[in-house]
């Protein structure tokens, strides 16, 4: 198992509870045990949790899984039939998984002195850093951007968020979900500048945007996402489109005997065709039942609804299905998109006349009964008679 996150760890406990006798490795890059990333920019940047409380199986726990684990040391290369190491070791398989997730994006010409949030120890470094400061800088007005945000302003700072696009999470959740996302952190007492074209930093603490304003704060974060860690697989022969080519089951193409799953897949969708990355949580957990009885040869599991969730300024945003597939999208539930409350409102995602995804702001009765409709690509007048 190549990367000890999330979804190598999920591996780890599928196989063996799909019925692996066989001996398994762990190898990771960070010196952690698998931990959990979610709280990262939530309760562990605020300091509610400790460090341990986001560890995923102590030492007793990845013993009692029969696993081999080193950590701390990262993957160079993959060669036919084995993994070479940083120190200069290798690790021969008949079966390997990659698990190297992504690395947090950067923007050129940023000082390292920049907080990007993509591991634990960058959790730790900005919750040392916004200890004592007055204000915070967010670039990004993403998911981990406003989750961010929200807990700076909960402890008392002045918040900037830049997002380059006319609303945020337009990527995730189009235009008309990512207006409430705005004005979830306009409301929530952030200052949100969109359209912002940020030109370069002038130094640690200030940034020049397209218009020339210069923006200074205490404290400043990047956060525009992640690209897949493929560095290490330069030469190796895998093919790579926005992550590593693989099939349905997660088979790396070109390679036999190599799976991988994850931020750093790029799963064939049968859907839309091509290959396509999904970077939920859920996702590594989903795929790694599916990688673990492919290389046992049993059956797959049954097929999952995609999940994610935020938690920001006080509500709960969650998704469910694939609101990416949509052509159009409706009001299900509250007043949100017609300018009310936010909290309660439902949109529903339709592609031909089917539903594909739905998205609810503090709204997780609602969420919860729509999964089925979601499940059953139902047609747009069942979903609407939904009571």
């Amino acid at each position: 198992m190549i990367g000890a996150g999330l979804g190598g760890l999920r591996t780890v406990e599928q196989l063996r509870s799909a019925g692996f006798k066989g001996s398994i490795s762990l190898v990771g890059a960070e010196p952690h045990a698998p931990y959990d990333r979610p709280p990262l920019s939530k309760q562990v940047l605020t300091g509610a949790w400790t460090p341990e409380r986001v560890m995923l199986r102590d030492a007793d726990a990845l013993a009692a899984l029969r696993v081999s684990t080193r950590f701390g040391v990262p993957a160079v290369a993959l060669r036919e039939d084995a993994v070479e190491f940083a120190d200069g070791t290798a690790l021969t398989a008949d079966a390997f998984v990659i698990a190297t997730g992504a690395e947090a994006r950067t923007v050129p010409g940023q000082p390292k002195e920049v907080h990007t949030l993509r591991t634990l120890d960058d959790s730790l470094s900005l919750r040392s850093a916004l200890h004592g400061a007055n204000s915070l800088l967010v670039v990004g007005g993403g998911f981990i951007g406003a989750e961010v945000a929200s807990g700076a302003v909960d402890q008392g700072l002045r918040v900037t968020v830049l997002e380059a696009l006319p609303v945020p999470c337009e990527r995730a959740l189009g235009p008309e979900a990512g207006v409430l996302c705005g004005r979830l952190i306009t409301e929530g007492g952030a200052d949100l500048r969109l359209g912002a074209k940020l030109t370069r930093f002038v130094s640690a603490n200030t940034v020049e945007l397209a218009d020339g304003e210069r923006l200074t704060a205490d404290v400043v974060l990047v956060g525009i996402g992640a690209a897949p860690a493929l560095d290490w697989l330069a030469g190796s022969g895998v093919v790579v489109t926005n992550g590593i080519a693989c099939d349905t089951s997660g088979r790396v193409l070109g390679l036999p005997g190599v799976w991988a799953i994850g931020d750093v897949a790029a799963w064939k969708d049968p859907l839309r065709g091509g290959h396509f990355r999904y970077e939920h949580w859920t996702s590594a957990t989903d795929q790694a039942a599916v990688v673990a009885r492919d290389i046992v040869g049993t059956e797959p599991p049954p097929r999952t609804v995609p999940y994610f969730w935020s938690d920001q300024f006080g509500l709960k945003i969650q998704g469910i299905g694939r609101p990416d597939l949509a052509d159009s999208v409706l009001p299900l539930k509250g007043e949100g998109l017609a300018g009310g409350a936010i909290k309660g409102t439902v949109t529903g995602y339709f592609a031909r006349e089917r539903l594909v995804g739905v998205v609810g702001f503090g709204a997780a009765q609602w969420v919860a009964r729509y999964r089925a409709l979601v499940a059953q690509n139902a047609g747009r007048a069942e979903v609407l008679a939904l009571e």
